[in-house]
């Protein structure tokens, strides 16, 4: 099939490459010209034959907002547009109302798996109307991993992005006990070889996973972390989740705690949030500061 895919950052780039590594039409755009295969929005949509689908991958909130206005005036009944950025869930079903007003669906798509996802294959949790996810559904099998896991069409519009927002929100609890972990091992004097712990856990132990992997991988490059400072961003999607929680009245003590000490990295130099960084950079390739920027 034909897919037109708007934003190529880093996952958005690999996802344009694994698509057509299966076989299908990808024209992407971006703004930097360096990395897009048409000028504009609206060559992009001249470039597709009807009926069309749309895939954006840019960043939540405004930018999403004002791409999506734009596709409502460019493409025509019968057309979709699938989001599959970090976009909060109650701006799925605004969007989803917005687009349905020019005949055009809507699919949210929550893709987790970073800058490996090219080789190893994305999660994808996926909301809106059985028609509309069917007819993405020969780009959904290109994107997820091989084998029968990775997919999930979650329920209606903003199932997708909810799902997402949960995962994320358990990948920050996941990751702050292992910091907390590392944290306790480094400090006291009778365990010499904290790295070497760590490596140890990564077979035939409960807690072994991808992000125990990472975290090896971390120490690795950065036996004791010290070339990070103790600092870690939120995306919003933790915050979010709290938020949810509250609305539902559902206790997630654990993903709140590890929201909290986010902010707390903002305080001081946390050794655990060198963790927290080394482990967002290793599965995301989020930016890491160093403390010879501070």
């Amino acid at each position: 099939m034909e897919l037109g895919l708007i934003g190529l950052g880093k996952m958005g780039g690999n996802m344009r490459e694994r698509i057509r590594r299966a076989g299908h039409t990808v024209i992407g755009y971006d703004r930097d010209p360096e990395l897009s295969d048409v000028a504009s929005l609206a060559e992009l949509v001249e470039r597709l034959e009807g009926p069309r689908v749309v895939w954006v991958m840019v960043p939540a909130g405004a930018p999403t907002q004002s791409t999506v206005d734009e596709l409502k005036d460019l493409l025509a009944e019968g057309d979709i547009v699938v989001d599959g950025g970090n976009s909060r869930w109650t701006d799925d079903e605004k969007h989803a109302a917005e687009l349905a007003e020019r005949g055009i669906g809507f699919v949210d798509a929550g893709v987790s798996g970073g800058v490996w996802g090219l080789e190893n294959g994305y999660a994808l949790m996926v909301g809106g109307d059985d028609e509309h996810v069917a007819r993405v559904q020969p780009v959904f099998d290109a994107l997820k991993p091989e084998g029968d896991f990775g997919y999930a069409h979650a329920g209606k519009v903003g199932a997708g992005h909810f799902s997402k927002m949960v995962h994320n929100g358990i990948e920050y609890a996941m990751m702050q006990a292992y910091a907390e972990g590392w944290e306790l091992l480094e400090a006291v004097d009778s365990v010499t070889d904290v790295r070497e712990v760590f490596r140890s856990w990564q077979e035939g132990t409960v807690i072994r996973s991808w992000l125990l992997d990472l975290a090896v991988n971390a120490l690795d490059d950065d036996e004791h972390l010290d070339k990070l400072r103790g600092f870690a961003a939120d995306s919003g999607e933790g915050r979010w989740t709290v938020e949810a929680a509250i609305d539902n009245a559902v206790p997630l003590p654990a993903i709140t705690a590890s929201l909290f000490a986010r902010f707390a990295s903002r305080q001081d130099d946390s050794p655990q949030m060198k963790m927290i960084a080394a482990l967002r950079n290793q599965f995301g390739g989020h930016a890491v500061e160093s403390k010879s920027e501070h």
